[in-house]
């Protein structure tokens, strides 16, 4: 986890929890190849879990252009994707920047209820042990379709 550039920081107004993680790469992809390699274009079993199931987010069930993983594509940039997810507890962004040698992926949650920071307390150690293993995953996927 590395302190949040301000070029990602501007990318997102939620300011209840941050985190940011680098990976160094070679594969080169665009921000949304790198957030459907990460992700995939619905959440699978866990990620429904943790996402629906124990944060109350509110995912699209259907493969769509305008969704990863379930997360609606709420802006994008020519080296940045910020996809979004709420329910009625918290908001969730998740920025996925790709530049030169290095993928990003940054988390932003703003806590709507009270409720909301006495989860993702609970979640984050798992949330933070899990970030750096999806970013490898992503570039193994994106080598794999380019190798």
């Amino acid at each position: 986890m590395t302190t949040i550039p301000a070029a990602v920081r501007e990318l997102s107004p939620l300011s209840g929890y941050t985190d940011h993680f680098t990976l160094a790469t070679d594969v080169r992809a665009t921000p949304e190849q790198w957030a459907r390699a990460m992700f995939g274009d619905v959440p699978n079993a866990s990620e429904r879990l943790i996402w629906s199931g124990f944060l109350g987010l509110r995912l699209s069930p259907r493969p769509s252009p305008d969704t990863v993983a379930g997360w609606r594509i709420a802006e994008r940039g020519p080296d940045w994707i910020r996809m979004e997810a709420a329910s009625w507890f918290l908001t969730a962004h998740i920025v996925v920047r790709a530049t030169e040698g290095q993928v990003a992926a940054a988390t932003f949650l703003r806590y709507d209820r009270p409720l909301g920071r006495v989860v993702w307390t609970a979640l984050s150690p798992i949330h933070r042990a899990l970030v750096p293993w999806i970013l490898r995953k992503g570039a193994s996927v994106r080598a794999q379709a380019h190798g």
